[in-house]
């Protein structure tokens, strides 16, 4: 059973990424707005109508914007944990059909078993997840403020990973619109990861299983892909593991779909 994952945007623009397994069709966040994540589906051959229900890591707006457009009007299940969805219901008066789950448990959604964990970030009770199924197992964590143990230890084994990789720390120090007390905030331990760290969150999880790596969540303003990927790959040449490929997600249109088969990126 081949799974396909596609990540349809990610940035401080908005989030949201589609991962369908058989007949098991789920987008990990809706930031993007409900017309964008509808014309980028359309774009992978797929649609709203088609999704069997959305996961969400965290309240804020560039993780949840399309929600009340694609979940609240087509019914679709939105699944998370209890203060996220106290935090979604603060910002949407819309009815909504969620499955709640708690950090640190397991659920199942079709073909598709999904492991949830806390990470630090500021909103207030994130996840990151591991979705495993027959063809194999994908991490998945693009706001998470540091690397813990916790995180490196999930997404162990996996075949493939998204990862936060936000800003470059020099580009954000230097820029010039943002005041010291965002920027402290952003580099926080509950704020975004560098691309250094993001390095560092690789090195501790890298088994021989890992083949592919895609970098979320680029500053548009305090990252390029260009550097992100140099920092990356450096890491990876350094610690001989360069059979590993590496990709930047785009805020503006959807990245390749990533399939993965008999635990084979493909």
């Amino acid at each position: 059973m081949c799974v396909k994952l596609t990540i349809l945007g990610s940035g401080s623009g908005g989030n949201a990424t589609y991962l369908e397994c058989g007949k098991t069709r789920i987008l990990i966040d809706a930031g993007l707005s409900g017309r964008q994540i509808r014309e980028r589906l359309l774009k992978i051959n797929r649609s709203p109508e088609t999704l069997t229900g959305i996961i969400i890591s965290h309240e804020h707006t560039d993780h949840i914007d399309g929600l009340a457009v694609i979940a609240a009007k087509l019914g679709i299940p939105v699944y998370t944990n209890r203060l996220t969805r106290e935090g979604i219901l603060e910002k949407f008066d819309k009815k909504f059909c969620f499955k709640i789950f708690q950090n640190g448990e397991s659920f199942e959604i079709g073909d598709i078993e999904v492991e949830v964990f806390s990470v630090p970030h500021d909103a207030v009770d994130p996840t990151g997840f591991t979705f495993i199924t027959n063809s194999g197992k994908i991490g998945f964590a693009t706001d998470i403020g540091c690397v813990t143990a916790l995180t490196a230890e999930r997404f162990r084994s996996a075949q493939v990973l998204v990862v936060e990789a936000n800003h470059d720390v020099e580009m954000l120090q230097n820029d010039p619109c943002r005041p010291w007390s965002l920027k402290q905030r952003i580099m926080g331990k509950h704020g975004h990861l560098s691309n250094e760290s993001a390095a560092e969150l690789i090195e501790r999880t890298i088994t021989e299983n890992l083949q592919h790596i895609t970098l979320a969540h680029l500053s548009q303003d305090c990252n390029r892909p260009e550097l992100a990927l140099k920092v990356i790959n450096k890491r990876l040449q350094t610690i001989g593991a360069t059979q590993i490929t590496v990709s930047a997600a785009s805020q503006d249109r959807p990245a390749p779909t990533i399939r993965l088969e008999n635990g084979k990126v493909i």
